[in-house]
């Protein structure tokens, strides 16, 4: 008679046999908010959840689209209001400590470690020399232990190659050697921090594309560490020309940042919202919702207002600068509460895998 297959014995035998290795699902308890509701469903198909620890965000674009804005402002901030402790890496030398404070992040010594590196290695030695420590941990204390590593920028980091050729007066360029380390410091950290409540938010540079087949911008650094990466946002800076009571003006009164949600496992990818960034009172986070909703069907145009009839039965009925925050809030409980759907076809809570090929097309406005 055959012996029955020992599952146990298997599980136990394969995990002393491999070191590192995790057994079971690791699905993502802890979620940080970008600051803007509708960016947030975009990303995780839930209002309130933003991007997740256990995984690495990137976002992407040009300069003074946003991404600090988000990645070093609005994020590190949520995470700290959830007590997560953030470690901010600077390759720009570009984060003040009076524009964090500015954005409401805290720079106190047991809620942020500000470090400032040039060096891909560095900053894996930091990444690896914590994880080692953290996994030593209790798995009581670790469990309490919430950390979250942002990195503005990885387009800014440098190779030895780098340097040496700089010194040397050689500026031919590394060769292609800095695509594969960042290839190499994304894959390792995913690997390191997917069953633990350690995340990693990173921002990057795109540059135009000199292919006029495939005008697309492309993200600096090759598309290897694109491949590992859990979430992907693609940005564009447009100009906002709104004033504080909805009225065009002529003159620049602050950043749309056109977000495209390129890559995402959490709900429907290639999904994009228009991100109001005011110069004087920074960004609302109910921008982009009524977009959204209109242009699902949620709330309809009915002459030259828009309408949507609540789960109670409430007709909301006002011009479109009349739609704020308090309009918007009832529509979105309805839909968190499940009364609404955002889509005909509701946006499920995991889509799927995602497509291969990872291109930014933002429209251009």
């Amino acid at each position: 008679m055959a012996r029955p297959f020992d599952v146990s014995k298997f599980r136990k035998d394969i995990t002393k046999s491999i070191d590192g290795l995790s057994i079971g699902f690791h699905d993502p308890t802890d979620w940080v908010s970008t600051g803007n509701y509708c960016l947030n469903y975009l990303i995780s198909g839930d209002f309130n959840r933003g991007v997740p620890l256990g995984k690495v965000t990137v976002f992407a674009g040009e300069s003074g689209a946003g991404k600090s804005y988000f990645a070093a402002g609005n994020i590190v901030k949520a995470a700290q209001e959830q007590g997560i402790f953030v470690v901010l890496i600077d390759s720009e030398n570009a984060l003040d400590e009076s524009w964090l404070h500015a954005l409401g992040v805290s720079t106190e010594a047991d809620k942020l470690l500000k470090l400032s590196m040039s060096m891909i290695d560095d900053v894996a030695k930091t990444i690896s020399t914590f994880m080692k420590d953290y996994k030593s941990m209790e798995p009581e204390d670790r469990a309490e232990t919430k950390v979250m590593f942002v990195i503005d920028s990885l387009g800014m980091l440098l190779t030895p190659t780098d340097v040496d050729q700089f010194e040397a007066g050689n500026m031919k360029g590394d060769m292609g050697r800095k695509p594969k380390a960042l290839t190499s410091l994304v894959r390792n950290t995913v690997n390191m921090i997917g069953a633990y409540n350690v995340g990693m938010v990173c921002t990057n540079h795109t540059y135009a594309s000199q292919d006029m087949f495939d005008p697309d911008d492309k993200i600096s650094g090759g598309q290897g560490f694109i491949y590992a990466s859990s979430i992907v946002v693609a940005m564009r800076k447009l100009k906002l020309k709104i004033d504080e009571d909805g009225n065009k003006t002529t003159t620049v009164q602050g950043i749309r940042a056109a977000c495209k949600v390129m890559k995402t496992r959490y709900s429907k990818p290639f999904e994009a919202v228009q991100v109001e960034i005011p110069y004087s009172t920074g960004m609302n986070p109910y921008s982009g919702l009524l977009e959204m909703f209109e242009k699902n069907g949620i709330v309809k145009k009915d002459g030259n207002k828009l309408k949507y009839i609540s789960h109670a039965g409430e007709e909301i009925k006002e011009f479109r600068k009349q739609w704020t925050g308090e309009r918007l809030q009832i529509v979105m409980d309805d839909i968190i509460s499940g009364e609404k759907s955002v889509t005909d076809d509701k946006i499920s809570s995991v889509q799927g895998e995602n497509p291969e090929h990872i291109e930014i097309e933002l429209e251009k406005k």
